[in-house]
């Protein structure tokens, strides 16, 4: 970065550099700017474009321009209309898995008992808490590195005395042996990316592949998983499973093999999103 730039002039100059590996170069360079400021990026842009820009700008940009996620630089990721802090240990939420929390709350808006399969970040179960003032929910990961993430946002939500993060890893035999049914709702956002999927340098080389990937088809997660999905439901209770656009059958077959009905969820771009199981 130039010396003695103002602020717009950073922005200006890092989108450029930035659109070579970014296809939102301005708004990656605007986020990490008002990060650099410690502003909200409306602040950003109404009150401090003329400004000298911040020495610690030109090393976020360095990070960017290296792939690394914007929400990885930052710490946070909105979802939901919540703040979540994520970092490598965990997944970043994505927009398309709102779908299944806005499935969630309006099939089961009296929904007491919640239970989130791969909490990662903790989004899917506290996002729906949140928005569920009566309802407790328990968090399962395999990963302590998750479940130390998710706690902390909990914490910060506000939600710590309704959320329980718990250890559990569904590709062992026993490992509802800790998580008391039955659940009203249960969430899941398993890893289903194909084991060669061609990914974004920004997914492959930072994010969590545990969190990922799931073989050479994307499925032996739910495999396990959803077998076991009818013994924590309760009798009127929901799963609703994340899937990969071309999964859909694949996944429905599963369910039914364990004597589940389902249906499918597609999200705003018309992409199959989520299957909602029944018993």
């Amino acid at each position: 970065m130039a010396e003695h730039q103002t602020v717009g002039e950073a922005i200006r100059a890092a989108a450029e550099r930035l659109g070579a590996t970014s296809d939102t170069a301005r708004l990656d360079a605007e986020v990490l700017m008002a990060h650099a400021l410690v502003a909200s990026r409306s602040d950003l842009l109404l009150r401090y474009m003329r400004d000298p820009a911040p020495d610690g700008f030109a090393a976020l940009v360095d990070r960017r321009a290296a792939q690394e996620p914007v929400a990885y630089i930052t710490g946070t990721q909105e979802f939901f209309g919540l703040p979540f802090s994520v970092d490598a240990r965990v997944l970043i939420p994505r927009g398309d898995s709102e779908v299944l929390v806005e499935t969630a709350l309006a099939e089961r808006p009296g929904a007491r008992r919640v239970l989130d399969c791969g909490t990662g970040s903790g989004a899917l179960l506290l996002a729906v808490l949140a928005n569920l003032a009566e309802a407790t929910g328990v968090g399962i990961d395999a990963s302590a590195a998750s479940l130390a993430v998710a706690a902390a946002n909990a914490r910060t939500l506000g939600l710590a005395e309704r959320a329980r993060m718990v250890a559990a890893d569904w590709r062992l035999p026993d490992w509802t042996g800790g998580v008391d049914g039955p659940f009203d709702l249960i969430l899941a956002n398993p890893p289903y990316v194909e084991d060669d999927a061609v990914l974004a340098p920004s997914v492959r080389s930072y994010e969590p592949a545990s969190a990922l990937f799931a073989g050479p088809a994307g499925l032996d997660d739910y495999r396990n998983l959803i077998p076991r999905l009818p013994a924590l439901l309760a009798a009127d209770g929901l799963a609703l499973v994340e899937i990969g656009y071309t999964q859909a059958d694949a996944v429905a077959a599963l369910g039914a093999a364990a004597g589940m009905a389902s249906r499918l969820v597609h999200d705003l771009g018309g992409r199959p999103r989520v299957v909602v199981f029944s018993c």
